[in-house]
């Protein structure tokens, strides 16, 4: 179980270094404010990630 732990916590860093490569500062903010309100259940937070994320991708 630790070990799968792990993976799924490397994939998910991996996937942060991914986005902020991709999109900067901005990108990695946007990532974190999604992933926390997901977490905490806080729908304002997730959709001001959410907003962010897809400025992002409409720009590019």
């Amino acid at each position: 179980m630790p070990v799968v732990a792990l993976v799924i916590a490397g994939a998910i860093v991996a996937f942060e270094q991914l986005v902020q490569l991709q999109f900067g500062v901005m990108g990695l903010i946007g990532f974190l404010f999604l992933t926390i309100g997901v977490k905490a259940k806080h729908s304002g937070c997730s959709a001001v990630g959410a907003i962010v994320l897809a400025t992002l991708l409409l720009q590019t």
